[in-house]
């Protein structure tokens, strides 16, 4: 198969911008005419392609190439308390005064703020109220966007993931740029199963963007950005490959972190809400082929 005669850089230029862009397309292609009330139930889809992602990829990539496995398991367990402080600092971020969006869904006994004076001097009709609040099904609590105050989290899942899926979306400028330098064949493997991997996680980042609140305009373009530290990470290892490599094993400890707070804290938590049998089962079906597709790609793009 011939290439056509480029310079090294040019071809990572060219192979980190057209991967970015063209993941991010044809994810963007499945997850954003996907109709506002399946968002939800996808999110267990989303689930599955994480873990999928940072247990079978990223991790065993991660350790493969470490001198010292040991750090890169510090390095996710403070990746873990790093991503905990920041979703308190979004929190705070979004508090006002006594008045706290992330409180705003409890029981009475769970709820540290009084009741309002008005409601307790009518306490029948104010606790049916309450009590209403929380018995609101999870497809209202987590579901179509519709303007409700309080109807996803207000942006916290999106942001820490968008934080992991740059320093993902990073490492693979590196792995582009380290193939081309090293043969443009395999350069170009390389990039097109990176582009492979990247389509199904890119379809779980937007299902959580929509998900945390995100507009499907806002979800675009959120992506397209993040998608443009593979052309940073490819230019860097260009220049500076032998300095660069040697920080992978921890990059990719911080973005598997980000991938399994999101997940574990976030949004599985959310899964439970929804009891019934015939629920749980589609969620673990959902579960299943996020991480199955994950592993289908890998194994077949090994």
């Amino acid at each position: 198969m011939q290439f056509l005669e480029f310079s090294t850089l040019t071809y990572i230029i060219l192979a980190s911008l057209l991967g970015g862009v063209l993941s991010v397309s044809l994810a963007a292609l499945f997850a954003l005419n996907v109709h506002p009330t399946w968002v939800p139930m996808l999110v267990s889809y989303a689930i599955g392609a994480m873990l999928g992602a940072v247990f079978l990829e990223i991790l065993p990539h991660a350790f493969s190439i470490a001198g010292n496995v040991e750090m890169v398991s510090a390095t996710l367990l403070l990746g873990l308390l790093l991503f905990f402080v920041l979703e308190k600092l979004v929190i705070w971020r979004h508090c006002h005064g006594d008045h706290c969006e992330v409180h705003a869904i409890h029981t009475e006994a769970d709820c540290p703020v009084p009741l309002p004076n008005d409601v307790q001097a009518d306490n029948a009709i104010g606790s049916t109220k309450y009590k209403a609040v929380v018995a609101q099904p999870q497809s209202v609590l987590l579901g179509g966007g519709h303007g409700h105050a309080h109807g996803h989290d207000g942006g916290r899942s999106g942001l820490m993931i968008m934080i992991g899926d740059t320093f993902h979306n990073f490492i693979d400028g590196i792995l582009i740029a380290a193939a081309f330098t090293a043969d443009v064949k395999l350069g170009v493997v390389t990039a097109l199963a990176i582009i492979a991997h990247e389509i199904p996680q890119e379809v779980g980042d937007f299902l959580i963007l929509l998900h945390s609140g995100y507009s499907k305009k806002q979800a675009l373009i959120f992506n397209l950005v993040s998608s443009l530290a593979t052309l940073v990470g490819g230019l860097m290892a260009y220049y500076a490959l032998q300095y660069v490599q040697g920080w992978i094993p921890v990059i990719l400890a911080l973005a598997a972190s980000s991938l399994i707070y999101v997940a574990v804290a976030d949004l599985i938590p959310g899964l439970h809400k929804r009891t019934e049998l015939r629920a749980t089962l589609a969620q673990v079906l959902l579960i299943s082929i996020g991480v199955s597709t994950i592993w289908f790609v890998h194994r077949f793009f090994e």
